[in-house]
């Protein structure tokens, strides 16, 4: 058990209740410069899909930012984009050969920690004759590590009323982010914008899953009904679910209008204990028309 989760488990809660928040996204306007100039430009480099290099970035922008799969680890994210090319009939036609991914696909279904150290850690017991596609993945994954260290620097601020909540609910709740992000970049994100005093935690993709952060931080501390995730895409949505918490939308495109609607109205309907049955149910249903499950590609002709 690493000391980050060991911290968690042992948390003694300051107030009744439980905030976590995503964080690329959904705090902070990243997911489209990490995706469009780091994700993408690396996958179609070291799974070399040059040939391909148009549908690729259709693929993994798809995937990653528009669809039901936003917000996903990094590595089933990219066997998804891969899983997608390989139906596309105009990939198809260009008799490309897409990468094989055996092992990176039974790992990620064995794995509890989808992350780097965890896949070092694999890699350095199987060489990589034995197993080509996990070095690849590790190749890969670093790079797309330096690419943000490099490219998403200089600071990028919240999206607006972001502050304004972390300020409403500071003095009521004890507030958390719960991410999928590397917690390296967590920490230096949240600390350039002077945000990491809001949270008692920075929970990152070393540390597990979304709902095993939730679990770990709130486990026989915390009623249920006094639980709120907030978060951009449908593993937020289930990683509240899977604790029983209760969950904010951030709307892909309509952020800062949704974090105005928290500020306003959501916040103080957690709070007072009326944000469970229609409210919600209304908000989560406005949510799923933003992440459809079908690619545009496949609605034409």
């Amino acid at each position: 058990m690493s000391d980050a989760v060991e911290r968690l488990q042992t948390h003694e809660p300051r107030h009744d209740f439980l905030i976590a928040i995503d964080s690329d996204g959904c705090a902070f306007d990243t997911m489209e410069i990490k995706h469009k100039e780091c994700f993408i430009p690396n996958i179609i480099k070291h799974w070399r899909m040059q040939p391909i290099s148009k549908y690729a970035r259709a693929a993994a922008e798809f995937v990653n930012l528009y669809s039901k799969w936003r917000g996903v680890n990094r590595f089933p994210a990219l066997i998804r984009t891969i899983d997608l090319l390989s139906e596309w009939d105009a990939v198809q036609a260009r008799r490309f050969a897409l990468p094989e991914t055996p092992n990176l696909r039974a790992w990620i279904l064995e794995e509890t920690k989808l992350g780097n150290p965890a896949l070092k850690a694999w890699c350095a017991t199987h060489d990589e004759a034995e197993a080509p596609d996990m070095h690849q993945a590790l190749t890969w994954s670093l790079a797309v590590n330096a690419s943000v260290a490099d490219i998403v620097q200089g600071g990028l601020p919240p999206f607006p009323f972001v502050r304004e909540c972390l300020d409403a609910a500071q003095s009521r709740a004890d507030i958390m982010v719960c991410s999928q992000t590397p917690t390296e970049a967590l920490v230096r994100e949240w600390e350039e914008q002077s945000m990491d005093g809001y949270v008692f935690a920075i929970n990152g993709q070393e540390m597990g899953t979304k709902s095993e952060h939730i679990r770990f931080a709130s486990e026989g501390r915390y009623e249920k009904k006094n639980m709120l995730m907030i978060g951009d895409a449908f593993g937020d949505l289930k990683a509240a679910r899977a604790n029983a918490a209760l969950f904010f939308p951030i709307n892909p495109g309509e952020e800062e209008r949704s974090w105005q609607r928290l500020f306003e109205e959501g916040l103080e309907k957690f709070f007072a204990g009326t944000f469970a049955g229609d409210y919600e149910g209304a908000l989560i249903k406005e949510f799923e028309a933003f992440l459809p499950e079908t690619p545009p590609w496949k609605h034409c002709c």
